[in-house]
């Protein structure tokens, strides 16, 4: 059975979560393309700033699919290595070097047509909200909430419409809150839990995040 009809429904329901928790200075920060209209939601119920959060992953030379290290942008980028996989299999350093400039420059490119010239929010001594529309092994995300504790962020909370159970329980072990509309047993895709789970096009991103940035928001000192 389907959870949610669609994201903005899931992103409704979320907030109605993470109200009662009233975040100081919140900043929502959603994983593009799937969690923008998620986040617009949230940051509309809880009067937040939101911006966007981008990760990619650098992968192994004859396996791109399999993760080595991830690249998170911000007002400080940076690059999250997964050592316990690179002590087994050691990869030249001068690859991963180029490829985390690859990355960098094509995130640059993704910023620059979702948000303009528009600097990447500051988030040292925030309270983050991590959104994105579901978790299930969560590679990326992982990425980024470790890159946002490097940051210096102050709260640090993973808020989504649905996670697999395992994978909630690991984050919470390593410290970090999680926040979720439901946590199923049965858990094979994000996907399964939306009947509309359409992939988003770059127009609707951009159009949603323009309508988020014109909505009024409480100046918070």
């Amino acid at each position: 059975m389907n959870d949610f009809a669609d994201r903005t429904e899931a992103g409704r329901l979320l907030a109605a979560k993470l109200a009662p928790m009233k975040p100081e200075r919140p900043l929502v920060l959603a994983l593009p393309r799937g969690g923008v209209p998620v986040a617009v939601e949230v940051a509309s119920a809880l009067d937040a700033e939101m911006d966007v959060l981008f990760v990619r992953k650098i992968g192994f030379p004859s396996q791109p699919e399999f993760a080595i290290a991830a690249v998170v942008d911000g007002a400080h980028p940076q690059m999250v290595r997964n050592e316990e996989v690179l002590t087994q299999l050691p990869v030249d350093e001068a690859y991963i070097e180029r490829e985390r400039d690859r990355e960098l420059a094509e995130i640059e490119r993704r910023r620059a047509l979702y948000c303009g010239d528009r600097a990447p929010s500051e988030v040292a001594g925030r309270t983050i909200l991590v959104v994105d529309d579901g978790v299930a092994t969560g590679t990326s995300v992982r990425a980024a909430l470790a890159a946002l504790r490097r940051s210096g962020a102050g709260r640090l909370i993973l808020a989504v419409p649905v996670i697999s159970p395992e994978t909630a329980r690991e984050l919470r072990d390593d410290g970090i809150e999680v926040i979720a509309v439901t946590e199923p047993a049965h858990f094979m895709a994000v996907g399964q839990f939306y009947r509309d789970f359409h992939q988003l096009e770059d127009g609707e991103v951009i159009a949603l995040l323009r309508r988020n940035e014109a909505a009024p928001r409480t100046e918070h000192a």
